[in-house]
């Protein structure tokens, strides 16, 4: 999907409908622009990005602890 969009003399632009669905932005939402080493900038809702980093950075640490599921993982949290 291409979308294109004018940029004002403010530098803001109206991200398009369809974006904001797809990335489920609404009023107040917080968008970040990522530069890839590519040269391309992504545009990603920085809510959703935030969790796929934390949920990275803990990544392996239920297996680790020797948490078996997720009721397991929900009651160590709870300590």
């Amino acid at each position: 999907m291409v979308e294109i969009t004018k940029v004002s003399s403010k530098g803001q632009v109206t991200i398009p409908l369809e974006l904001r669905k797809y990335l489920n932005l609404t009023e107040g939402s917080k968008v970040a622009f990522v530069l890839g080493s590519d040269g391309r900038v992504v545009i990603a809702n920085s809510s959703m990005l935030a969790l796929k980093e934390v949920q990275g950075a803990f990544a392996g640490e239920a297996e680790r602890l020797g948490l078996k599921d997720e009721s397991e993982v929900v009651a160590f949290l709870k300590k």
